[in-house]
């Protein structure tokens, strides 16, 4: 396998583990023992999860949605692991984490569009090219129920605040959506009152915030995250799942 320059430094860092791990006494092997020590040296660390690493002599720290390893010598470790056939068990757990912290978002917060079987979570901003690219994909689907969350990255889209807190305060807000969403308000004035839902669509900035979102689209399909208008991984999900349905359903 051709290692890119990024790979050989994170192989590299993990040799220097593996090494470094090979040298460490172990006091104890209970975890409760050792999440112990890392608040005694850490007092102000975050920590959502503590438990042992596949890297013997280390344990993985969860926070938000950060993945890091301690040492009970008291060295922290930001870095991936990756297995020899290019596994990356770092971003793996990551994935994990981040599925089990959406099952628990408030979907009634969000905007919900269309009525199928697949349920999809969505972080999007109105004016983003890339998420107005999966808006069309997805919009032509009709085994799907989005439920919508709206990110304005206001310092690249200006109007993308406004054009969220129209769609939010439209009596008909999946025509809103829609309308929005193909550019039919682009370039023209925007008609919201001031202040208008505003505080919904704080409430769905801070909802992304918590789960870690920094920018759209971010995508969960039935638990499964994308990242970015990749239509193919998109695509790839929602089929898997309908041949399964399928294979059940005979």
């Amino acid at each position: 396998m051709k290692l890119t320059n990024n790979r050989k430094l994170t192989v590299g860092w993990l040799m220097l583990l593996i090494v470094m791990a090979a040298g460490f006494s172990i006091a104890s092997d209970d975890v409760k023992t050792e999440k112990e020590n890392l608040m005694k040296s850490f007092p102000n660390l975050r920590v959502d999860g503590f438990r042992e690493s596949p890297l013997k002599g280390l344990y993985e720290i969860t926070a938000g949605e950060q993945v890091f390893y301690f040492s009970p010598e008291g060295y922290l470790f930001f870095g991936e692991i990756w297995t020899k056939d290019g596994k990356n068990l770092t971003a793996e757990m990551r994935d994990k984490v981040m599925a089990d912290r959406v099952k628990d978002l408030p979907l009634d917060k969000a905007l919900k569009i269309g009525n199928g079987p697949r349920k999809i979570i969505e972080f999007t901003d109105p004016d983003c090219p890339y998420c107005r690219k999966v808006d069309n994909f997805l919009a032509k689907r009709t085994d799907v129920t989005r439920y919508v969350y709206f990110v304005p990255l206001r310092k690249i889209h200006p109007d993308s605040e406004k054009k969220a807190r129209y769609i939010l305060s439209h009596p008909d807000r999946q025509k809103a959506f829609h309308e929005v969403f193909g550019g039919a308000l682009d370039g023209k004035p925007i008609p919201v009152p001031d202040g208008s839902q505003q505080t919904q669509l704080e409430e769905m900035e801070k909802i992304a915030a918590g789960l870690g979102v920094r920018g759209t689209p971010a995508l969960w399909i039935d638990g499964a995250h994308v990242n970015g208008a990749d239509l193919q991984r998109i695509s790839g999900l929602l089929d898997k799942g309908k041949e399964v349905n399928a294979a059940v359903s005979h």
